[in-house]
């Protein structure tokens, strides 16, 4: 009877393990978005909006790179893309024929110029006075995990211009002398020339140039050992430098990762974890153990499914250069393949491979699960989620981790009741 209360108390108290784990994980998928529209007008976001124009009429304190109106500012755009750069910047930019020029946000100009071996030079230009200048290659429309190349005259003069790697939102985390271009060996240079400055740079990519988001931002203040000071204006768009045309779009595809992140994290946080327990924890309940088990792991192997066929559409579409969270992924998403084959490949219970098959199943799904969350936490480093996502995935795998922790110990306590030998009693002699 007590063996009975307790086989009972245990599958509730799986049941229930269960049933908050989905709570909580909506809870702080939840929190995640009200962290995300209350970070909407964070100093760093480049993500594109409506109110993005290309080329667009927008002014800022001081003038300096607020664009002309109406009719004035086409043709002063048009007498921009026709000057002559030969005299002031230097070889091998000052004699290049056949660039695109393309106005693409306020008094910026962006001329490029495309070769056989995917090398494309690059030129931008603004009205310029004080501060800085930059130019960004984004993943998905957002500053962080960029590069931008960032050029400005110091208090004395002096041309400067550097690859920063934008780590995150912070200006701290805007980092000098890093970032995933790869510049040529030709030096990049800045120069005054008038009103405007240029900034020209060479970059080899892996393959030709076509669709790719673009940040453009600009600070009125000099940089302070390098460290840049928030920007005072910025834009995202969507360059084709195949048609030579700008897209005002939007590019952000947040919610598509959100939702890698959300099945990612049902999949391997939460039913493959929970199909899992309840296999080591719930035999005694035959044949309900089983039919559970088989149907939890089912549901987050189609879960882990949709995750990959998500991420490899998020893949294609913003080229993130992820190999790390997507190798894994694969193979994690290899071993539970492994895992249904071996469903329908089970033997019999007196069958002399049993024991094999045994040990394959365990540590296979041990291994699966083990890259599976560390994936998700590579995963949340990777995108930035940002902390309500640490502090979501932590509280849930802690859980995860509580509960194995007090269902072994219980089970421990079961296995010591059962090999306790009965205590004798002896008959007083007659």
């Amino acid at each position: 009877m007590a063996n009975s209360r307790f086989q009972k108390s245990r599958l509730v108290f799986v049941l229930l393990c269960f049933l908050f784990f989905v709570s909580r994980l909506r809870i702080f998928v939840a929190a995640d978005d009200k962290s995300n529209e209350s970070n909407k007008d964070d100093g760093y976001d480049f993500a594109v909006t409506e109110e993005d124009q290309i080329g667009d009429n927008s002014t800022i304190s001081g003038g300096a790179y607020a664009a002309p109106n109406g009719v004035a500012m086409d043709q002063e755009r048009s007498e921009l893309c026709n000057t002559d750069m030969s005299s002031f910047l230097p070889p091998p930019y000052n004699n290049i024929s056949n660039m695109v020029c393309k106005p693409v946000w306020n008094t910026f100009l962006l001329r490029y110029h495309k070769k056989e071996d995917n090398v494309v030079t690059f030129i931008l230009s603004a009205v310029y006075t004080i501060g800085w200048v930059a130019m960004g290659f984004s993943k998905d429309g957002r500053m962080v995990g960029s590069s931008a190349m960032v050029g400005w005259f110091n208090r004395k003069g002096q041309a400067r211009i550097k690859e920063y790697y934008l780590q995150g939102t912070r200006p701290s985390q805007v980092i000098e002398d890093a970032g995933e271009l790869d510049l040529t060996k030709v030096p990049p240079a800045v120069v005054i020339n008038g009103a405007m400055i240029y900034l020209a740079f060479q970059a080899k990519f892996e393959k030709p140039l076509a669709s790719q988001p673009i940040i453009l931002a600009f600070g009125t203040r000099y940089p302070n050992h390098y460290r840049l000071s928030s920007h005072d204006d910025k834009t995202a768009i969507l360059f084709d430098f195949t048609a030579g045309s700008a897209s005002r779009a939007r590019i952000n595809p947040g919610q598509m990762k959100k939702n890698h992140g959300v099945l990612g994290t049902l999949a391997w946080g939460l039913f493959l974890p929970s199909g899992a327990i309840v296999a080591r924890y719930l035999k005694h309940k035959e044949p309900l153990w089983y039919y559970l088990h088989a149907g939890i792991q089912f549901l987050g192997f189609l879960l882990g499914l949709a995750n990959v066929v998500l991420g490899q559409q998020l893949y294609s579409k913003i080229d993130a250069n992820v190999p790390s969270h997507r190798g894994i992924g694969i193979f994690a998403l290899t071993l539970s393949i492994l895992q249904i084959l071996a469903f329908f490949l089970r033997p019999k219970k007196d069958a002399k491979i049993r024991k094999y098959w045994n040990w394959y199943h365990h540590w296979f799904g041990r291994i699966a699960l083990f890259f599976g969350v560390f994936n998700i936490v590579w995963g949340i480093h990777l995108g930035a989620a940002g902390t309500s996502w640490k502090i979501g995935f932590g509280f849930l795998i802690t859980m995860i981790l509580v509960t194995v922790i007090i269902l072994e110990t219980l089970t421990w306590l079961r296995r010591s009741e059962k090999t306790t030998p009965p205590e004798t009693f002896q008959m007083n002699p007659i």
